[in-house]
C-alpha cells in the first residue's frame, strides 16, 4: 500500500516476546495514517514507550524485508527510510555532550525526513534544563504536525506532559499513553497503549520498584507536593545537621591520605603496582 498507513493488530516485539515466558508479553495495537500521523505517548519509565515505539519499527522494517511480522495484522504502507532518535549518550572523543549528540541526531531527522519517512523520537530534550527541553520537544512536536506537506508518520513518547494540549491545536496529533494500574503506593505496568494522555509520571512509584531508601521516596513526596501546589514555590529545607561554620581565615587541611597520594611517584610504578596500591588503599579507608 502506498497510501500512507500504518495499521497493527495485536503487534508484538520480536525480541522482547521471546525472552519472557510464553504468553507474557501484552500485544497492542497501532493506526498511523494521514488524518492521524503523529502519536504522541505518555506514561511512566518502565511502562513500554520504547518497547512499543521500537515494535512499530522493527514491524515495519520486517514487512519491507518480505518477512512475516508478528501481529495478527498488518497493513504497512511503503517508507523510504526510518529515523530513530532513541537512547542517552555521549562522544566523549568529539567533545560532544549527550544534548549535543541528541539535537544533532534531531537535526539530521528533520533535515532529512520525507512524508513518506518512519520516525521514533523518544525523550526529545531530556538532557537539558527542564523549560529548555520542554520548549525544544515543543517545537520539535509542532514542526512535525503543523505542515501538511510535511505529515511523516511519527511516534513521539514524552514525560512533557504540556505537550498533549497540542491535540487542541492540531487534528493531525492523537494523545496515547500507557495503562498503569494503582495499587495503594504501589503501582503495576499493564504495558497496553490506550487512548489520551497519562495524568501521573508515577516518578516516585517506579523509584520506589527501584529500591531507593524509604526516608529518600518520604522527602521526595513532600517536595512533589510543594511543587505541585499553587502559588510560589517555596522548597521545604532539607533536615541538615549542625556545622561548625570556620572563620574567614581558617586554613584548610588536607588529609593526610590525600598528601600521601599526591606524593606517589605514578611514572615509576608499573600497572601491577598501581592496582596493588589502589587495593591497600580501599582495605584503609
Amino acid at each position: 500500500m502506498n497510501d500512507g498507513q500504518v495499521s497493527i493488530t495485536e503487534g508484538r516485539h520480536p525480541v522482547v516476546e521471546v525472552v519472557l515466558e510464553p504468553g507474557k508479553f501484552v500485544p497492542n495495537d497501532t493506526l498511523i495514517s494521514k488524518n492521524h500521523h503523529l502519536a504522541l505517548i505518555t506514561g511512566p519509565n518502565m511502562a513500554g514507550k520504547s518497547t512499543y515505539m521500537r515494535q512499530v519499527a522493527l514491524i515495519v522494517l520486517m514487512a519491507h524485508i518480505g518477512s512475516f511480522v508478528p501481529a495478527k495484522k498488518a497493513v504497512i504502507s511503503l517508507v523510504d527510510r526510518i529515523f530513530t532518535r532513541v537512547g542517552a549518550s555521549d562522544d566523549l572523543a568529539a567533545g560532544q555532550s549527550t544534548f549535543m549528540v541528541e539535537m544533532q541526531e534531531v537535526a539530521h531527522i528533520l533535515k532529512y525526513a520525507t512524508p513518506k519517512s518512519l520516525i521514533i523520537l523518544d525523550e526529545i530534550g531530556r538532557g537539558t534544563a527542564t523549560y529548555d527541553g520542554l520548549s525544544i520537544a515543543w517545537a520539535v512536536a509542532e514542526h512535525l504536525v503543523k505542515h501538511p506537506e510535511f505529515n511523516p508518520k511519527t511516534l513521539f513518547a514524552t514525560h512533557y506532559h504540556e505537550l498533549t494540549q497540542l491535540q487542541d491545536d492540531f487534528s493531525g496529533l492523537v494523545n496515547l499513553h500507557v495503562g498503569v494500574k494503582e495499587q495503594g503506593e504501589d503501582i503495576v505496568f499493564l504495558h497496553k497503549i490506550l487512548p489520551g494522555c497519562a495524568d501521573r509520571s508515577y516518578g516516585i512509584q517506579v523509584a520506589r520498584l527501584a529500591g531507593l531508601p524509604q526516608e529518600l521516596l518520604q522527602r521526595a513526596k513532600t517536595l512533589l507536593q510543594e511543587l505541585e501546589s499553587s502559588g510560589p514555590v517555596h522548597v521545604i529545607p532539607a533536615p541538615t545537621q549542625v556545622m561548625t561554620q570556620g572563620t574567614l581565615f581558617d586554613v584548610p587541611q588536607i588529609h593526610p591520605l590525600l598528601q600521601e597520594i599526591k606524593q606517589i611517584p605514578l611514572e615509576d610504578m608499573t600497572a601491577r603496582q598501581a592496582l596493588q596500591y589502589l587495593f591497600d588503599l580501599q582495605e584503609r579507608i
